[in-house]
């Protein structure tokens, strides 16, 4: 998840479900270590990079959710787990250098509060997104 410079994070619009917003995230290729699937899916959904932001944390332990049977595919089986990174943007103008124009996962982008995004995603997400929001909360403690 990437923090602006104001704590909100970038949500991502998905192209296939208007108004479902989502954190970005992405799967781990071969032998690939965690942080470097990372930076890899970080460039392929947003166009960031390392120059862009900087590593905050990485969530302890791996998060995962159970998709309902008609969300299910050969790619996703039953449901997915991730490994969680908190990113944080290095200067206000990230925004101006996010391009969304060639991604066809995603239509739209924006910054908003993580509990308010946490709220609002799909009900399968919600226990993901709220141990998230538990992360980031301990980041300012």
């Amino acid at each position: 998840m990437i923090l602006d410079v104001h704590g909100q994070v970038l949500a991502l619009e998905r192209s296939a479900i208007p108004g479902a917003w989502q954190l970005p995230q992405g799967g781990i290729e071969g032998d690939e270590a965690p942080v470097d699937a990372l930076w890899r899916e970080l460039r392929e959904e947003t166009g960031l990079t390392f120059e862009h932001v900087e590593l905050l944390a990485e969530v302890p332990e791996w998060l995962g959710y159970e998709l309902p049977p008609e969300s299910r595919t050969e790619k996703t089986g039953c449901g997915q787990v991730h490994k969680w990174f908190v990113l944080r943007a290095r200067d206000e103008s990230l925004s101006m250098r996010f391009d969304n124009t060639t991604e066809v996962e995603f239509r739209s982008w924006r910054w908003m509060p993580l509990a308010e995004l946490a709220a609002q995603v799909v009900s399968f997400r919600q226990p993901v997104y709220q141990r998230l929001v538990e992360v980031v909360a301990g980041l300012d403690a």
